[in-house]
C-alpha cells in the first residue's frame, strides 16, 4: 500500500517542481499568458501561504516553514501507521496528495532562494517583500538564505469580473474578479486531497478490517 503513496507523491511532486521551474525561468515576475478563456499562466511569487496569504514578514515565514515541516513529519507517521493497518486508497491516496503538496512547497521555500540569482526578498526598512526585474537563473548564485525561498505560483482562473453597483454598501463602485488567488499545482494537490477525504470521509476513515482511523 505504502508503494501507491509514494507513487502519487513523486509523481505530483515532480509535476510541481518542474512546473515551478520552467515558470521562473521562463517568466518575468507579474508576466502573464493567456491559455485559454478563463485561464492563465500568471507568475507570482508568495512569502506566505496558499493562494498569496502572507503574515509576519521574516519572522512568520520561518514559523510557517517549521509549521510545513512539522506537518510533513507527521503526515508520514499517520500513513505509515494506517497503512499497517490496511488503510483503504479512499484514505491513502488523498493523504498522498496533501503530502506532496506540503513538500512541494516547502522545498520553494528551503531552497529556491539558494538556487536562483533572483527572487522576491523582505525589505527591512520597508518592511515588505519586495520583487524583482528580469528571468531568474537556476545558477546557485542565490537571491535569499535557506529557509527564506519564496513559493511560486502560477495557475490563475480570473472567469469572470464585474463592477459593483455604486449603492451596494462597502464594495459599491469597486472592481471585482473571481477567481482572483493565483497558485500551484502543490497547493491544487492539497485542495484536492482534502476535499476527497470530506466526500468521501465514510469509506476513508474505516479501514479494510473496519477499524476507524483516528489520531
Amino acid at each position: 500500500m505504502l508503494k501507491k503513496v509514494w507513487l502519487v507523491a513523486f509523481i505530483v511532486l515532480f509535476i510541481d517542481q518542474l512546473s515551478k521551474f520552467y515558470i521562473k525561468t521562463n517568466f518575468e515576475l507579474h508576466e502573464s499568458v493567456e491559455v485559454f478563456k478563463g485561464f492563465q499562466l500568471a507568475f507570482v511569487e508568495n512569502p506566505g501561504m496558499a493562494y498569496g496569504i502572507e503574515f509576519g514578514g521574516l519572522f512568520g515565514k520561518h514559523l510557517l516553514t517549521i509549521f510545513r515541516i512539522g506537518l510533513i513529519g507527521f503526515i508520514i507517521w499517520f500513513v505509515m501507521k494506517w497503512s499497517r493497518k490496511k488503510a483503504s486508497n479512499f484514505f491513502l491516496l488523498p493523504v498522498a496528495l496533501i503530502l506532496a503538496g506540503a513538500i512541494g512547497n516547502v522545498i520553494d521555500s528551503l531552497f529556491y532562494g539558494i538556487i536562483f540569482d533572483k527572487g522576491t526578498v523582505y525589505n527591512d526598512q520597508l518592511m515588505s517583500w519586495v520583487g524583482y526585474n528580469g528571468l531568474a537563473k537556476a545558477n546557485f548564485d542565490g537571491y535569499s538564505s535557506f529557509m527564506l525561498g519564496c513559493v511560486v505560483d502560477m495557475l490563475y482562473f480570473p472567469l469572470f469580473e464585474f463592477d459593483w453597483p455604486t449603492w451596494v454598501p462597502i464594495v459599491g463602485g469597486t472592481h471585482y474578479k473571481f477567481f482572483q488567488p493565483v497558485f500551484n499545482i502543490a497547493d491544487s494537490a492539497i485542495f484536492i486531497g482534502i476535499a476527497c477525504l470530506l466526500i468521501f470521509r465514510k469509506k476513508a476513515f474505516v479501514t479494510k478490517t473496519g477499524e476507524h482511523i483516528h489520531f
